[in-house]
């Protein structure tokens, strides 16, 4: 039966689990390795009603939400999702928000989310609004791990998938990277878009300097060139890099003051902003709202299952990320996930919610803590 709005409905249940998925090989960016993925689902039962939610975080997020968040979710209604998360914001604020507390929180707005649309029985791009009928991704990988062989078939698969705009990591071996650029771009042809990400391993003067010879071979995004955290720094090198080249940062904020801030420091040409790390579907939106103001374009990071509802009510979005980790992941361990067609990800209109289910026996074997 489908829920009326004026209803009530009692959150029954929360569970959380954690899968920790090794990755398919070795991967590296500009700053870090690593050999598996950690997904953290969060599903709550209401009204009889089964909804999800997940983020990408280290295991210790899905213990924070059992211990701290659990108690103020049971027996509370689940259609009213600003007074759902107003509560955690302040419950968690010994806690430190930042970072594993904000994913924490993250995944439980999502599965809140979902399980109201799901027993209103409407997608979730329908009960937010659309905006667009589909969001445009651009295949995002490129490891700097990777033989100049492996990045260049990755990429050029992309774009024969019909994806026209990828990403490639640098900055592990900033001496290296002119080199693996101008692989790329002979793989992927003239037209692709040609995106690189620095994940802040640079100076500015290197990055500057980097920018130059990326742009000979097209290069039209740049992102992290320093550290997000260096709000100065992306500033000057917004004003100085190659006519034509966007700066990009914004995929660690938790939440509207860290975007604000970003924003007014005229830092990014483009504003990143991930659910499963702002405070989920609510969060996203209201950094969107703080695009719109600033006239700021926004781009949505990673786990693209997820953002494929919320991406095409987002005023502002011009694209999701299409992270090779995370859309191996999806695939494995949710029904539901959409492909991709003509370089663009469009929600499954006859599914409620986000569409999406976990396998969990073919999750089973991941999950954190389980026997081996």
């Amino acid at each position: 039966m489908v829920q009326r709005l004026s209803e009530a409905v009692p959150i029954e249940r929360c569970e959380v689990l954690a899968y920790e998925v090794p990755t398919d090989a070795q991967e590296a960016d500009g700053t870090i390795e690593w050999d598996s993925t950690t997904l953290v689902v969060v599903e709550l039962t209401a009204g009889g009603t089964r909804g999800l939610g997940y983020t990408y975080a280290d295991a210790s997020a899905a213990s924070l939400i059992r211990r701290s968040l659990t108690r103020a979710l049971e027996g509370h209604d689940v259609m009213d999702v600003p007074a759902r998360m107003r509560s955690f914001l302040r419950q968690v604020r010994n806690k430190g928000r930042p970072g594993l507390v904000a994913m924490a929180l993250s995944a439980v707005d999502v599965a809140l989310w979902d399980t109201k649309a799901r027993l209103l029985d409407v997608p979730l791009v329908r009960l937010l609004g659309a905006a667009r009928d589909a969001a445009p991704v651009y295949g995002s990988g490129g490891f700097t791990s990777y033989s100049i062989e492996r990045l260049q078939a990755q990429l050029a698969g992309w774009v024969e998938q019909g994806i026209p705009r990828v990403k490639m990591k640098v900055g592990s071996h900033p001496e290296e990277d002119p080199t693996r650029v101008e692989a790329a771009r002979r793989a992927i042809g003239p037209r692709a878009e040609l995106f690189v990400d620095g994940n802040g391993a640079y100076a500015v003067p290197q990055a500057l300097s980097l920018a130059e010879r990326f742009a000979a071979h097209g290069v039209s995004w740049f992102e992290e060139p320093v550290s997000s955290d260096d709000l100065e720094g992306l500033h000057r090198l917004r004003a100085r890099v190659p006519a034509g080249m966007a700066v990009a940062a914004g995929e660690y904020g938790d939440g509207g003051l860290y975007f604000r801030r970003m924003l007014e420091a005229g830092a990014v040409d483009v504003l990143q902003a991930d659910a499963t790390r702002c405070l989920g579907i609510s969060g996203f939106l209201q950094t969107d709202a703080l695009c719109d103001a600033f006239d700021v374009p926004l781009s949505a990071h990673c786990a693209p299952a997820l953002h494929a509802h919320v991406a095409c009510a987002a005023r502002r979005l011009v694209h999701i990320e299409y992270f090779h980790d995370h859309v191996r992941l999806e695939r494995m361990l949710f029904d539901g996930v959409a492909s991709v067609r003509h370089g663009a990800l469009a929600p499954d209109l006859s599914r409620p919610g986000l569409g999406l289910e976990l396998k969990r026996a073919d999750a089973a074997r991941y999950e954190v803590g389980a026997p081996s």
